[in-house]
């Protein structure tokens, strides 16, 4: 059976690692076209070397989502290099561990700027193509755009807020033929974690190290299982994906129990760094 994404211009984001990576690599082994990016130089280079395909099938560039200006130009590039995108995977993301209390607002911003401004970006930057094509819009938020979890301040309110705007764009775009997707991720095997940033290490840890290691505990979907449930949701054309069971889990403790949840959800998880 033919893949729905066979010959598909896919742009993907935050391909380095993790979810990006699974994602390009099967939407490249289901015959798509890719544009893919990534700040990190050195692990975009590593999935282009595992996807293993010919030059004029996949488009590499560095790339960070918080640059207004470099996100406006890249819809031309792709367009000029592959033609018009059918779908864009907004992956790219980053989190940081502390209490608002003692966090900079430093740090909230630059998570805010990546997270959720850099799917505005983007949203914004590939919808005239995405109408074009009648494609998706596929925005990677997280099970923490549905439940608030305490040192995690700034990371839940950027994916709400993903989850917001994304949800309010479905409606505004269906009638142009244009899907969009909010996916929500429980704990999934990838480097985002070990990439934090920790403002403040929470004091039931005695190192980041510990810190890792629980969130290990609690990472049960691989990445390449969270890329198949994203992109057989997204060839649905579904516009909420739970990845895990254990996100569509707390999902379910949420809308049970919205005044109570975080008390029973904080020992689910043993107050885990996630």
């Amino acid at each position: 059976m033919q893949s729905p994404f066979d010959g598909k211009i896919c742009v993907v984001t935050g391909v380095a690692s993790g979810i990006g990576r699974a994602l390009a690599l099967q939407l490249a082994s289901e015959g798509a076209l890719l544009a893919i990016s990534d700040v990190d130089g050195e692990g975009l280079d590593e999935t282009k070397e595992l996807i293993g395909a010919s030059s004029n099938r996949v488009r590499s560039d560095i790339l960070d989502v918080s640059d207004e200006l470099a996100v406006a130009a890249y819809p031309q590039m792709v367009k000029e290099s592959l033609g018009q995108a059918d779908y864009v995977f907004n992956n790219a993301g980053l989190t940081r561990v502390g209490t608002f209390d003692e966090m900079p607002l430093t740090s909230f911003e630059k998570v805010m700027d990546v997270n959720f401004w850099g799917v505005v970006r983007m949203s914004k930057a590939f919808l005239p193509q995405l109408k074009e094509t009648k494609g998706g819009l596929v925005n990677i938020s997280s099970v923490f755009g549905l439940i608030g979890f305490p040192g995690q301040v700034e990371y839940c309110a950027s994916k709400f807020a993903v989850r917001g705007f994304s949800e309010s764009l479905a409606q505004e775009v269906a009638e142009l033929g244009v899907c969009v997707t909010s996916i929500h991720p429980g704990g999934v095997a990838t480097n985002i974690a070990r990439n934090a940033h920790i403002d403040v290490l929470p004091s039931k840890f005695s190192s980041r190290e510990q810190a890792e290691k629980e969130f290990d505990k609690v990472a049960r979907t691989s990445p390449e299982r969270a890329a198949k449930i994203i992109l057989n949701g997204t060839a649905k054309r579904r516009r909420r994906v739970m990845v895990g069971a254990d996100a569509a889990v707390l999902s379910g403790v949420q809308r049970l129990l919205p005044q109570s949840y975080a008390g029973l959800i904080r020992k689910l998880m043993g107050g885990n760094l996630t």
